[in-house]
């Protein structure tokens, strides 16, 4: 999907920022939270030394994608499509 449909306006076009949105939105939600954690087998100091990893990133953004639900929430709340995070996954993913 290309950035500029209508339901990636005002969506961050900038893959890390669109990752860093959704990882934000998903840790504001205690159950979600808890089960990234668990299944990921990640702390909470973990997510914030990757945080600026493009592959730490991606591969939250590929968490998402094994969670439709909340794939589809995180993207509306950031205001992006779920292609567009996808697109955003593959774009970090590149730069690994």
């Amino acid at each position: 999907m290309r950035p500029d449909t209508p339901s990636d306006r005002g969506a961050p076009h900038d893959p890390a920022t669109m990752a860093l949105l959704a990882l934000s939105w998903l840790l504001g939600d205690g159950e979600r939270a808890e089960r990234l954690l668990s299944l990921t087998g990640m702390t909470v100091d973990d997510l914030r030394a990757g945080a600026s990893s493009p592959r730490i990133l991606a591969e939250f953004i590929r968490y998402l994608e094994g969670h439709e639900a909340d794939l589809i929430a995180a993207a509306d709340a950031i205001g992006a499509s779920p292609a567009a995070l996808v697109n955003a996954r593959i774009q970090l993913e590149r730069q690994t």
